[in-house]
């Protein structure tokens, strides 16, 4: 968790518009406890307010109004390779 507030930190001192987290889906196949709690966090920033927005793997699609929008953006993102595999093992976050 130190590791996602120092990304995060450095990531909005570089004034970056988003950062994708590879956090891993856990190697008992049922989600993983680093996952779990790196999405619980995020969803504690962006509710405080700290991030805009996060977007778990799993509705990284381009049928995600919050995924839209972004690609609307930043139309290198449609290129991204994670873009509508439904990957849990990694997260979006829109600083």
């Amino acid at each position: 968790m130190q590791r996602l507030d120092r990304e995060l930190h450095t990531a909005r001192q570089e004034s970056l518009p988003y950062l994708k987290i590879i956090h891993g889906y856990g190697s008992t196949g049922a989600g993983g406890d680093i996952r779990i709690a790196v999405q619980r966090r995020l969803q504690e920033l962006q509710e405080a307010g700290q991030i805009r927005a996060c977007i778990f793997g799993e509705n990284w699609l381009r049928s995600d109004e919050t995924t839209w929008r972004l690609l609307q953006d930043h139309k290198e993102l449609k290129n991204d390779p994670h873009l509508g595999r439904r990957n849990l093992g990694i997260t979006i976050v829109v600083l």
